[in-house]
């Protein structure tokens, strides 16, 4: 009777001791599963925010349209870098109908001078950007109707460089408003085929082949 009863007790706490070490196995199991997928879930937020535009752009001329808006994000560790992404309108002057242009563009910004606690003076804003003039009259490869290497370029794409300066004005940050500040900026810029014909044309002067713009850029996050 003692012996049945000794062993009913090594039995019962041999398999209490069993039930405890896959009971926490399973819950450091639980436990790493739930922290990796909070470790994802923070890097999916990440990645996804990273698409989310910084800032919205309102430029005028430059080769991108009579007006032009568009979005964009800033990166870099002094946020020297910038990609643009704008979409232009140019009215009807000679032509049939208004068209849209298309902007892709790239800037860099090496040096910021804090003027004070509310302003930014950028003495350098430099890059390059390509537009694209939507239409029939605008074309990639030279139509049919054009002999061979009439024009040797596309009407269509430009390849644009710049020049500029940035003044930014910060907001306070107390109080909750939409952007965190406002840049007004200027860029003085030039395209492949008006760079080719300075070349190849002595007689034109600077105002014929270097173009100025304005704009504005709202800084959102």
């Amino acid at each position: 009777m003692k012996a049945t009863i000794m062993r009913l007790l090594v039995f019962k706490l041999f398999y209490t001791g069993m039930a405890f070490i896959i009971s926490t196995h399973a819950f450091g199991q639980d436990s790493i599963s739930v922290n990796d997928s909070i470790e994802r879930t923070k890097q999916y937020r990440s990645v996804w925010d990273s698409f989310i535009p910084k800032y919205v752009k309102l430029q005028y001329a430059g080769g991108m349209g009579f007006l032009a808006i568009g979005s964009g994000w800033d990166y870099g560790n002094k946020k020297q870098w910038e990609s643009d992404f704008l979409i232009g309108w140019l009215p009807r002057y000679t032509g049939k109908q208004s068209q849209l242009v298309f902007t892709i563009k790239q800037n860099y910004i090496p040096w910021s001078l804090h003027i004070n606690g509310k302003v930014i003076l950028r003495p350098l804003h430099t890059g390059l950007y390509i537009t694209s003039t939507m239409g029939r009259d605008y074309w990639i490869k030279e139509p049919d109707s054009y002999p061979d290497s009439y024009y040797g370029f596309s009407t269509r794409l430009r390849i644009n460089a710049f020049i500029g300066q940035q003044l930014t004005f910060l907001f306070r940050q107390e109080k909750p408003l939409l952007a965190k500040s406002i840049t007004c900026y200027y860029e003085i810029s030039s395209n492949d085929l008006y760079i080719v014909s300075a070349v190849t044309n002595s007689y034109l002067q600077p105002q014929d082949y270097l173009k100025l713009s304005l704009g504005v850029k709202v800084q959102l996050l």
